[in-house]
């Protein structure tokens, strides 16, 4: 394997779907944290709680929930990431929903890399909330 690069990539350089890779991992770490801290469910029940939240049409959802209070900044941001979506969609999403779900995980790496984890931190709190998995 080559060794990584010593120099930072600035953050207007990074593609929005690498963007997005990191910004899944940051809705799904606090979700699961989220039900950890306030529910005792075993393992099995934890994941399918969880699968309620980070599954791309939940994510649709949550964002166009949050859309609202997307600064114009942000907005630039969610769309870079949505238009940057291939065609081919998970099984259990419309191209739509998987767009969007792009553009939102796109959003939330770029506020995690940028270090701006309040904002994280309020737009998450917003989601959880504002979205009620069982609708």
């Amino acid at each position: 394997m080559e060794k990584m690069p010593a120099q930072k990539i600035d953050l207007r350089e990074i593609s929005p779907l690498a963007l997005a890779f990191v910004g899944d991992s940051v809705l799904e770490l606090l979700v699961r944290q989220r039900l950890v801290e306030y529910h005792r469910m075993a393992p099995g029940r934890l994941n399918a709680e969880k699968v309620k939240y980070v599954s791309a049409r939940a994510q649709f959802r949550e964002e166009q929930l949050l859309e609202p209070l997307f600064t114009a900044e942000e907005m630039d941001v969610f769309k870079r990431g949505r238009n940057a979506s291939r065609t081919a969609v998970s099984k259990h999403a419309t191209p739509e929903e998987y767009r969007a779900s792009t553009g939102f995980e796109c959003l939330l790496g770029w506020l995690y890399l940028r270090g701006d984890t309040a904002r994280i931190g309020q737009l998450f709190e917003a989601m959880w909330d504002g979205y009620d998995p069982a609708e």
